[in-house]
């Protein structure tokens, strides 16, 4: 990287840079539920889990953890593989829809766990285009020369707000995190580009209805679970299946590349049927595409960089390969970030 690439150089704040991910790490609690343990607990079978969503077991925060804890381990590990001053660190985004408390914002004890000084911190409430939306921001602040360094974490502890008597969700969700540490590059490398939608009129589709606002808890709404995440799921499903491919194409139209470019399709772990009809609408291998939504479930935000950090970890990233990273969720909202690695 040349020295006017990570400063702004003659051009100073009037010069667009590039950004990229300079570093990854994630965290998962150490509880592991297991299909065969929900056996016990509601009316249903693994076999049933395992074909309708390739999931086989999550993990699950304890009483005692918290996403900012989840946020911290995970920053961490991104961070010890840095070769930067932290304190460069200038703001730390938290994507997450199960904040520590309604506020003040997560990133405010994460930003403190990690001794970061002058460095500014907020949510992004999005579901599970999170780390896509928080990745978007990171990188149009670096490009612009706003900040040198951005902390961008997903991190969710949804077993804190699903319904375990409800088999049609609780079989879904786990608890985990990922970080990014995002930078500056050489104009044209790194983030390549993001394409970013939401179709409010679905935004009803997934929810958790109690607890703001519009419907404040009261004891009648805990009587009736309305504090827990609801799901239209073959709603949120077609969804998705008819929105990916468009806001992929789009994404990789930006940055001037095809499908046949990518070398690791990285999507939000919610569903392998989900997964493989991405995976098959743009002819990609097996070898292609990350999988990991069996051992951890759907975790929200987090899904993409737990993802991406084990597929760093498992020497299936080299630099210069294409990343496409495709979210889909709450909202109904849709993400997609082409990387060159």
């Amino acid at each position: 990287m040349s020295k006017a690439s990570a400063t702004g150089g003659e051009g100073g704040a009037d010069t667009v840079g590039g950004s990229r991910i300079v570093a990854i790490g994630s965290h998962v609690p150490e509880k592991v539920l297991t299909n065969a343990d929900l056996e016990q607990m509601v009316d249903t079978t693994d076999e049933w889990i395992v074909s309708h969503t390739g999931i086989r077991e999550r993990h699950i925060a304890s009483d005692g953890e918290a996403t900012s804890d989840l946020s911290i381990a995970a920053a961490r590990r991104a961070l010890e593989k840095c070769d930067i001053d932290p304190q460069q660190i200038g703001l730390v985004i938290v994507a997450t829809v199960t904040p520590d408390e309604p506020f003040p914002a997560t990133a405010s004890f994460v930003q403190h766990a990690l001794g970061l000084q002058r460095c500014a911190a907020f949510d992004v409430i999005n579901g599970c285009t999170g780390f896509i939306y928080g990745l978007a921001l990171a990188s149009s602040l670096i490009r612009t020369r706003q900040e040198q360094y951005v902390l961008v974490i997903a991190a969710e502890t949804l077993s804190k707000i699903t319904d375990w008597q409800d088999r049609s969700t609780c079989v879904l969700f786990g608890d985990g995190a990922g970080a990014a540490v995002v930078g500056p590059a050489e104009p044209g490398t790194g983030i390549l580009a993001v394409e970013w939608s939401t179709n409010g009129s679905a935004a009803h589709l997934l929810n958790l209805p109690a607890g703001g606002s519009r419907r404040p808890i009261t004891h009648e709404l805990i009587d009736q679970r309305q504090h827990y995440i609801k799901m239209q799921g073959h709603e949120v499903f077609k969804l998705a299946v008819r929105g990916i491919p468009e806001i992929s194409l789009g994404a990789l139209h930006k940055a001037g590349l095809t499908p046949q470019d990518v070398d690791l399709l990285v999507m939000h772990q919610a569903n392998q049927r989900i997964i493989d009809a991405a995976a098959k609408r743009f002819d990609l291998p097996p070898e292609k595409v990350a999988v990991n939504v069996d051992r951890y479930g759907n975790t929200s935000a987090a899904s993409i960089p737990i993802a991406l950090a084990e597929a760093e970890q498992q020497g299936r990233l080299k630099p210069g390969d294409i990343v496409l990273m495709v979210g889909f969720g709450a909202g109904f909202s849709l993400g997609a970030a082409v990387v060159e690695w």
